[in-house]
């Protein structure tokens, strides 16, 4: 059986690149590029890892990983974030994730995250 990976990323380009790369790894993916519905979606493909763009490390940019985090249902599920701001790593770390991949991101330490998560 495929290990599922869901994505959320807002930025088309490092969506498609990101989804085509795991696909060649072997997952199955899901991709989103915004944060509607990402609560069903995840629901219902059941992913055993999320990456997740968060924007900012403020109350507002964590919110969705955040519920994640607090939700019962998906609370087990390691969750990724990838983000620009190079000061969000702690922050994001202590609010909610599991991990966190600063962009630009190396390929292989993101498949390295993956697999780290997966095997935890």
């Amino acid at each position: 059986m495929k290990k599922k990976i869901f994505v959320m990323e807002n930025d088309p380009s490092i969506l498609e690149i990101v989804t085509s790369l795991l696909v060649d790894e072997g997952y199955e993916v899901k991709a989103l590029i915004t944060e509607d519905g990402i609560f069903e979606e995840i629901e219902d493909f059941k992913p055993h890892v999320i990456l997740l763009d968060v924007v900012r490390p403020t109350e507002q940019g964590t919110i969705v990983c955040r519920k994640l985090k607090e939700d019962k249902r998906t609370k087990h599920i390691p969750v990724i974030v990838l983000s620009t701001h190079s000061k969000i790593a702690e922050t994001v770390k202590n609010v909610c994730a599991d991990e966190v991949i600063p962009k630009p991101f190396d390929i292989f330490d993101l498949l390295n995250s993956i697999e780290l998560q997966l095997s935890a």
